[in-house]
């Protein structure tokens, strides 16, 4: 056993020894180095905001800027020959893109999984036949987004029920703006009290945040859930009274679920339940869970594509067609573009703060203004700026904060984007989807009202969980 553990020392020596030789990170931020870094960085962007009229995928720009940005600062650490520095810190920022990326595959995999089973065609179908006015059809899809978007990304959530209000909305433009602006702040605020919502919330989730009172978990993001209701609430009465009271044309066909539909619901709430069992319990990042679960739904994918369907007609010889369905086709309808524009901004994010600039922004934010003003800005600029980066560079910098202003930076960061069409993914999408009615100037007249729901929002969380600050 001794010879063991002298074998174990002899082994981990040199890399301890090396550990402490490595110097700590110079401060680039007045070097040609920095000033390059940060240019790089603003073009990406630019391009990434301009990505509609460029029709450049917002993905392209920010990876190129990421290679550039970590290629200039080693070769300047290179070239004055401080070793391992660089690659150290860019290492860490991968392990931390990888997790996240893997979490998200399994996610967009049950996501793609349930639209490939007709589960919200059904449910759009469903709700075209209901014959609902144009003000109740307004209060369901909102309910519904900010219910489904606390398991399913809000851009899932918006298109979803985007197809809604425009399938009922095809002849009332006013219904068609104003439902759309109802479901980008339903969708943001849905998904702010979840871990599962948005990647903001899965971002603070899987940091571990360990604030002055205690760690983050699973259910600390459900004391979100009243400020986010005061989010949706607020804008969504005041909209309420200039929506058309009329009733649309009702109709539409019966879309049904296929076969192991509801199957897959279920599963994907199990694999909820084992990425925080395994989290909380077992003290294992939740990616673990997330990834057994995507086992779990490989098996009842061979399960489905083994057994016969007996919904469908039989062939010729008599016997039943199997079914069609493919797990690594749902695998690869994942949205790539948004996982590898992740990507980019947690690389180029990760060098602007190696070199910097996340130091001096955290002690001109939060050393100047105080942790209070300093997240409800974070969520304003979450308008014009992506809600990832800037929560990212928030995690980068690692404010000494409490539970409660953790909480607070990570509503703002989420339900901010709803102050401009272009600050969430749900936003952008239904510009898209209804091009032409929705815009940003159609988006930007609610602005006042919907920046009440996000003063009301902060006001609501900082009366009811005051104790945790």
């Amino acid at each position: 056993m001794r010879r063991f553990t002298l074998l174990v020392i002899l082994l981990l020596s040199p890399a301890l020894a090396l550990a402490n030789e490595i110097p700590p990170p110079l401060d680039l931020t007045g070097s040609w180095v920095g000033f390059t870094s940060i240019a790089l960085f603003f073009i990406a962007y630019l391009a990434v905001m301009t990505e509609e009229a460029l029709h450049l995928r917002k993905s392209k720009p920010v990876m190129l800027a990421a290679g550039l940005i970590w290629a200039v600062i080693a070769w300047y650490y290179k070239s004055h020959d401080i070793p391992h520095v660089v690659e150290i810190a860019l290492r860490h920022n991968l392990e931390e893109y990888a997790e996240l990326m893997l979490f998200l595959i399994v996610a967009m995999t049950y996501i793609n999984a349930m639209s490939e089973r007709n589960v919200f065609e059904a449910l759009r179908s469903w709700l075209i036949r209901r014959e609902f006015g144009y003000r109740a059809l307004f209060w369901v899809t909102g309910i519904l987004a900010f219910f489904i978007s606390a398991f399913a990304d809000n851009l899932t959530t918006a298109l979803l029920m985007g197809a809604v209000v425009m399938a009922v909305g095809l002849n009332n433009q006013k219904f068609v703006v104003i439902g759309c602006i109802n479901l980008v702040i339903a969708a943001n605020a849905g998904g702010a009290f979840s871990p599962f919502g948005d990647i903001t919330t899965l971002m603070v989730w899987q940091k571990n945040i360990i604030a002055s009172n205690g760690p983050i978990g699973f259910w600390t993001f459900f004391y979100l859930f009243i400020p986010a209701v005061v989010n949706f609430l607020i804008p969504a009465a005041i909209m309420h009274f200039f929506v058309p009271n009329e009733k649309p044309q009702s109709g539409g066909e019966h879309v049904a679920i296929k076969r192991g539909g509801m199957s897959i619901v279920a599963l994907f709430m199990l694999t909820i339940a084992l990425a925080v069992g395994f989290h909380s319990v077992l003290e294992l990042p939740p990616v673990m869970g997330m990834l057994t679960g995507l086992a779990l739904l490989k098996f009842f994918a061979y399960y489905l594509k083994k057994t016969p369907n007996r919904r469908t007609q039989t062939d010729a010889t008599g016997s039943s067609n199997p079914d069609t369905f493919d797990i690594y086709r749902e695998v690869a309808r994942s949205e790539w573009d948004t996982l590898f524009f992740f990507y980019g901004v947690v690389m180029c994010v990760g060098g602007l703060g190696f070199i910097g600039y996340l130091s001096a922004l955290s002690q001109a934010l939060y050393g100047g203004w105080g942790a209070t003003h300093a997240n409800i800005a974070i969520g304003v600029i979450s308008a014009v700026v992506d809600n990832i980066p800037v929560m990212f560079a928030v995690l980068t910098m690692q404010p000494d904060m409490s539970v409660g202003q953790w909480l607070l930076v990570t509503m703002t960061a989420g339900v901010g984007g709803s102050l401009l069409s272009i600050g969430s993914a749900a936003g952008v999408a239904l510009m898209g989807q209804a091009r032409g009615s929705y815009t940003f100037l159609a988006h930007l007249k609610w602005t006042p009202v919907i920046a009440l729901g996000y003063a009301a929002s902060i006001a609501a969380h900082l009366l009811i969980n005051g104790r945790l600050f």
